[in-house]
C-alpha cells in the first residue's frame, strides 16, 4: 500500500494497513500508527508521532522545523492522536525549547485546507479549524472548539471548551469555554448556544451557564472578582470550568458590555 515513488527513510516506523501515496516523504524519526491514509505529495518529518486512523491529504507538511527565529535546531516533538482529518496544504510545526518542546493534537479533529498549527500549540479533541485558520505559537485549544476560516489567533491565546470563533476574525485575547467571539479584533458576542445544545443533554446546565455568563459580563463588577465568587458558591461543573478559566487567563477576556449580553 506504499506507492513506489514514495520515499520512506530508514528508521521510520509504519504501522499496519497504512497507505502512502505517490511522491510522499516520510522522515527517519517519524512513527505512523495503524490504518492511516497518507495522500500523494505529503511530507512528514522530524520527531513526529501520528496515532491510528488518521487521514492526511495531499501537500500537507507535518513536522517541519518551527517558524520561530529562536529555534536553534534543538530536538522537539509533534504528537498527533487518532481519527484526525488533516486536509490539503496544512502546515504543522513541532515545539521549541522555550515552549516545552512539544506540539500536541488530540483526537477526532478536522483541520481544513491551508490551516497552520505553529510551534508549542496544544489542541484538544473534536475541534474544527476551517480553511486558512492559523494558530500562532503557544496557543491552547480545549475540546470541541470551532474556529472559522481565515481567522488568525495570536500567540499564547487560550480558547476554552466548546467556544466558537467566527470566520474572518482576528483573536488576540483568551475566550472562555462555551463563548462565541467575532470581529477584528474579536470580542465576545454571547454564548455558543448552538454548540451547547448539541453537546449538553441537560438543559439545566445550559441555563446555569447563561446565568453565570450574565453575572460575569454585566460590568457591575470586575469579571475576575465575579469568577472567584462563582467558584465559591457554584457546584455546576460547567460554571466552575468557565470561572476557573477566567481566573487563570493571562491575556484578558475580550468583551464589550453592549455586545456580549
Amino acid at each position: 500500500m506504499i506507492h513506489p515513488t514514495a520515499i520512506i527513510e530508514e528508521g521510520a516506523k509504519i504501522g499496519k494497513n497504512v497507505s502512502i501515496g505517490p511522491y510522499s516523504f516520510i522522515g527517519k524519526n517519524v512513527e505512523i500508527g495503524n490504518n492511516c491514509q497518507i495522500s500523494s505529495h505529503t511530507r512528514i518529518e522530524g520527531y513526529t508521532t501520528i496515532g491510528e486512523n488518521n487521514q492526511i491529504f495531499s501537500h500537507a507538511v507535518i513536522g517541519s522545523i518551527p517558524q520561530d527565529l529562536k529555534y536553534q535546531g534543538e530536538k522537539s516533538y509533534l504528537i498527533i492522536g487518532n481519527n484526525n482529518k488533516i486536509r490539503e496544504f496544512t502546515l504543522i510545526n513541532p515545539g521549541t525549547k522555550g515552549g516545552g518542546g512539544v506540539t500536541k493534537i488530540g483526537d477526532n479533529n478536522l483541520l481544513m485546507g491551508y490551516v497552520h498549527i505553529a510551534h508549542d500549540v496544544i489542541i484538544g479533541n473534536n475541534c474544527i479549524l476551517a480553511n486558512a485558520a492559523t494558530l500562532a505559537g503557544h496557543v491552547i485549544l480545549g475540546d470541541g472548539v470551532v474556529i472559522g476560516g481565515l481567522t488568525p489567533v495570536h500567540q499564547f491565546v487560550k480558547i476554552g471548551d466548546l467556544a466558537m470563533i467566527a470566520g474572518a476574525s482576528a483573536l488576540s485575547q483568551d475566550v472562555p469555554p462555551y463563548c462565541l467571539a467575532e470581529g477584528n479584533r474579536a470580542y465576545l458576542r454571547g454564548l455558543n448556544l448552538t454548540g451547547l445544545r448539541r453537546k449538553l443533554q441537560n438543559k439545566a446546565d445550559i441555563d446555569a451557564i447563561k446565568k453565570a455568563y450574565k453575572e460575569l459580563f454585566s460590568g457591575k463588577k470586575p469579571y475576575k472578582e465575579v469568577a472567584k465568587e462563582l467558584l465559591e458558591k457554584e457546584d455546576n461543573s460547567y460554571v466552575r470550568n468557565m470561572a476557573q478559566f477566567i481566573l487563570e487567563s493571562t491575556r484578558g477576556i475580550p468583551f464589550k458590555r453592549s455586545e456580549s449580553l
